[in-house]
């Protein structure tokens, strides 16, 4: 009886043929392989208005340490998009998802935690934990406008959010920037 991992290996080899693939690409402390294998329809074959094609995307991490992997992960992931076959490539598809998580994780994220400390939040409540997110959203939002705005007297959330007088941010928020 084969294990498993030669399961899981052979699977993708017969049901996994890739159209594109990255090969090994060396960054954080780790290796990662990305696969794409794409099916074009018609919307109504898919069911989905506007959607052209569906997406498959395989993922391999082996994260490492001194050199040596010390642990493995992989995982596929699905997409339906209205981008034509025929006006994008494998490798620019893939692309496009790529720099799709790269903008959500170093964009949204990264300012979020460092300007704002989710990360550190103990809130364990789904409830409230959707709340504070809510208001975090708010005040990025205000500072973003305040700032394009020019009235914004800081160039970071942080400065802007310890000059606010308690008095401005209510005005803020119930007459608008």
């Amino acid at each position: 009886m084969a294990s498993w991992s030669e399961l899981k290996s052979s699977c993708r080899s017969l049901f996994f043929s890739a159209e594109y693939d990255s090969g090994p690409i060396k960054e954080h402390g780790r290796v990662q392989w990305w696969r794409l294998q794409r099916v074009s329809l018609s919307p109504e074959e898919a069911g989905l208005c506007g959607c052209w094609q569906f997406i498959a995307v395989w993922r391999q991490r082996e994260y490492l340490r001194r050199g040596k992997v010390i642990k493995s992960e992989e995982e596929y992931s699905f997409y339906a998009t209205s981008l034509l076959a025929q006006d994008h490539s494998a490798q620019g598809l893939l692309e496009f998802i790529r720099g799709h998580w790269a903008a959500s994780e170093n964009g949204s994220h990264y300012r979020r935690d460092k300007s704002l400390g989710e990360d550190a939040s103990l809130v364990r409540c789904p409830r409230a934990a959707h709340c504070l997110a809510i208001l975090r959203n708010l005040v990025l939002g205000l500072f973003e406008l305040q700032k394009d705005q020019g009235k914004a007297d800081a160039s970071y959330v942080p400065g802007w959010r310890r000059r606010m007088k308690t008095t401005e941010a209510i005005q803020l928020i119930t007459k608008g920037v």
